[in-house]
């Protein structure tokens, strides 16, 4: 995806993101600052949108697809409660064959048209024995075990520095929001930790009660390299799992793919509840 010039690859993705932002700036009046990733099972969220563009990923130039079960493949722009909302209903992953600067791609673009925050959202295997299925934790910190960074190779001081600092990753006034709000709506919320690791295979017994040790409370395949590449550029970030499943060995159940879907489905209504909740702070505060 990059395009060799005497400047290198850091400037190359920069012109691609460009080029992909304003084809999407071109099928909307919209502008919107905050942008939406919607993880396995929980695209419905955008489907809550009004006066919305609908953008495959197939039409937007240099954007990866999406080849997940669960994941539309689409850009969603609309509003929620008057609020311009840039939504991805589904993510690419490492496990697809793409790196994780492709990966990453979609925030660059996001970041070119201007937004300013994003909530990244994930379907993720519990790890921490206080959580149960359906449960959603708002993300207070990330281990990165995935064996790779969309940040390594050339810099470009454009987007951001060359050593971002990671030490408030995940944005404490918006997890204050979430908790403010979720006491509203009557929801159970936890905050945890999330390791990411490259997948497509679930994690061994003997894997979970390693990460635990680690002082992880979920276990996923996604997330981390957006945060990476939001942070890198200034995007405050707000991250929140849905616990789909018990991760390997604590229910000694097989694990599946249908079990993530299935339980995204069930708890849709609280997570459209809470995001439509929290957007209208995020927009107040940027």
């Amino acid at each position: 995806m990059a395009i060799k010039n005497q400047r290198g690859r850091a400037t190359s993705e920069l012109l691609l993101a460009d080029r992909a932002a304003k084809f999407i700036l071109r099928k909307t009046k919209l502008r919107p600052q905050i942008a939406v990733v919607l993880g396995s099972g929980l695209g419905a969220f955008a489907d809550e949108f009004s006066g919305s563009t609908e953008i495959p990923y197939a039409q937007i130039p240099h954007f990866p697809r999406s080849t997940a079960v669960g994941h539309a493949g689409q850009l969603v722009l609309g509003t929620v409660d008057g609020i311009a909302v840039a939504a991805m209903q589904g993510r690419v992953h490492l496990y697809e064959g793409y790196s994780a600067k492709q990966v990453a791609f979609p925030t660059r673009v996001l970041y070119r048209m201007g937004v300013k925050a994003i909530i990244l959202t994930n379907a993720a295997g519990g790890i921490n024995l206080n959580y149960s299925v359906g449960a959603l934790v708002v993300l207070r910190d990330h281990i990165n075990l995935q064996g790779a960074n969309p940040l390594i190779g050339p810099n470009d001081d454009r987007c951001g520095p060359r050593f971002p600092d990671m030490t408030r990753a995940y944005d404490p006034e918006f997890r204050r929001f979430v908790g403010e709000e979720s006491k509203k709506l009557k929801l159970g919320i936890h905050e945890g930790v999330y390791l990411a690791l490259a997948g497509p295979n679930y994690e061994t017994p003997a894997e979970i009660n390693a990460f635990r040790t680690l002082g992880a409370d979920l276990v996923g395949m996604s997330t981390v390299a957006e945060v990476l590449a939001a942070r890198h550029a200034g995007i405050r970030v707000l991250g929140i799992s849905c616990v789909t499943n018990m991760a390997a060995g604590i229910t000694g159940t097989t694990l599946t793919a249908e079990e993530v879907l299935e339980t995204g489905a069930r708890v849709k209504t609280q997570f459209i509840a809470l995001l439509k909740a929290v957007i209208p702070r995020i927009a107040a505060c940027l």
